[in-house]
């Protein structure tokens, strides 16, 4: 059988100029998360299948690359359902670890935990443009704290590190799973029907209002309750004053609480933003986590047409684990998106460090080479990026490559003049 030399499908092998871009990124990311406080973390790629299969993962939970027991344990003969055979699966994301590991570790962490993680997860998705099977996810998590302070610094770290990647004019959709449910229930919908017109709401910014209408309506929901649903969005504005709005309309539904909290995370972001974004009041945002208990936001960006980043509170998951409930929000940023719009826009990593090349001639002699060496040690200690490199033939096309690399200063090194370098 021929050994295949393309990657499997929905992944992908990385080439030294992207992946320079992606170390800088995540060198970039750690520093600027830090400065906020956070905190590096690492849990395993593989998580027991009990947690991934919880029902809080939503559509992902379809998509797992599901793996076999080992020796013993795997009975193929005797298997009678899937869990005869598996016992884990490759994370889909990294919340529902981070969940695992705090409930494994609260004792030994502070109170209110921020904890910083970034690794790779896997999808049996279907691949598209910016989305593979296996990816890089970075999330951002404040656990532990129940007030909106943690809202704000996610967005704020977030949208921070954008800003020094010279992300400009991106928009921050936010809304909470509360106005989401105070809009169904003031329009007359039953609260078992929630999900299903949730996710017919989610389909909003592709089939538009109008969409939204004939699809419930052919769903059975009332036309009465159909249509005061659909004028809430109709007289609702993106900002704080549509907060305000719902806070009014949605009296007796809504908890005054949770609009003036949305309220406060918006003035207190647009008031201390280290970039150029807006807020955006969006009363359609959904996002398809079941786990999600209040505030959500995305990150939306016109160059992509569509989301490359979102999260939310999730007050429920950790006590999935212990009995016990505990605040939590997150935000993640799509590490891969983000990658494919840098280099799609031609993006250079600032680097200051200077680059310098040793062309060496081949058959080089022993005292030359050493020679060489010392010269490369004391420039590198200088702080350079040095490569000693033998010269080919076409030395003009040879420095052209090494001139692409960034190797501003090159050196050829003969074996009767190398003394005199």
């Amino acid at each position: 059988m021929a050994l295949k030399k393309k990657a499997v499908t929905g992944m992908k092998d990385i080439m030294p100029g992207e992946m320079e871009i992606r170390d800088y990124v995540i060198g970039l990311i750690k520093d600027t998360y830090r400065t906020f406080g956070f905190s590096s973390i690492e849990t395993p790629c593989v998580e027991h299948i009990e947690n991934l299969c919880s029902k809080q993962g939503g559509d992902n939970e379809k998509l797992i690359f599901k793996i076999l027991k080992r020796g013993e344990k795997l009975k193929l003969d005797q298997a009678k359902e899937e869990a005869d055979l598996v016992d884990g699966g490759l994370r889909y994301d990294l919340t529902v670890p981070l969940s695992r590991y705090y409930a494994n570790h609260a004792n030994e962490l502070p109170s209110p935990f921020k904890a910083l993680q970034m690794g790779n997860v896997w999808r049996a998705d279907r691949p598209q443009r910016g989305r593979f099977r296996q990816f890089m996810q970075c999330d951002i998590d404040i656990l532990g704290e129940p007030s909106n302070l943690a809202e704000i610094e996610l967005i704020l770290a977030t949208t921070a590190l954008l800003g020094k990647l010279d992300f400009k004019n991106f928009t921050i959709r936010i809304n909470d799973r509360r106005f989401l449910k105070a809009m169904a229930a003031y329009s007359g919908f039953s609260e078992e029907d929630y999900d299903s017109i949730f996710i017919t709401l989610d389909k909003m910014d592709k089939i538009g209002l109008d969409g939204v209408e004939k699809e419930l309506k052919e769903t059975g929901y009332a036309e009465e309750s159909v249509e005061k649903y659909l004028q809430l969005f109709k007289e609702i504005t993106n900002d704080v004053a549509g907060v305000r709005v719902c806070k009014e309309k949605l009296q007796g539904y809504l908890a005054p609480e949770a609009a003036d909290s949305l309220e406060m995370i918006i003035t207190s972001v647009e008031s201390q933003k280290e970039a150029e974004f807006r807020m955006f009041f969006d009363p359609t945002l959904v996002r398809g986590m079941s786990y999600y208990t209040g505030t959500i936001f995305e990150i939306s960006m016109d160059e992509f047409g569509g989301s490359v980043g979102g999260g939310g509170r999730y007050d429920k998951m950790i006590g999935k684990f212990t009995g016990q409930d505990t605040p939590a929000v997150g935000f993640s940023i799509g590490f891969e998106r983000i990658i494919m719009l840098l280099l799609e826009r031609g993006y250079q990593v600032p680097d200051s460090r200077e680059k310098k090349a040793f062309l060496v001639e081949k058959n080089m002699h022993q005292e030359g080479m050493l020679k060489v060496l010392e010269l490369a040690r004391n420039e590198r200690q200088a702080g350079k990026q040095v490569m000693i490199v033998n010269m080919k033939k076409n030395k003009k096309f040879q420095k052209e490559q090494l001139a692409e690399q960034g190797y501003t200063d090159i050196t050829e090194c003969y074996r009767d003049s190398v003394e005199n370098l």
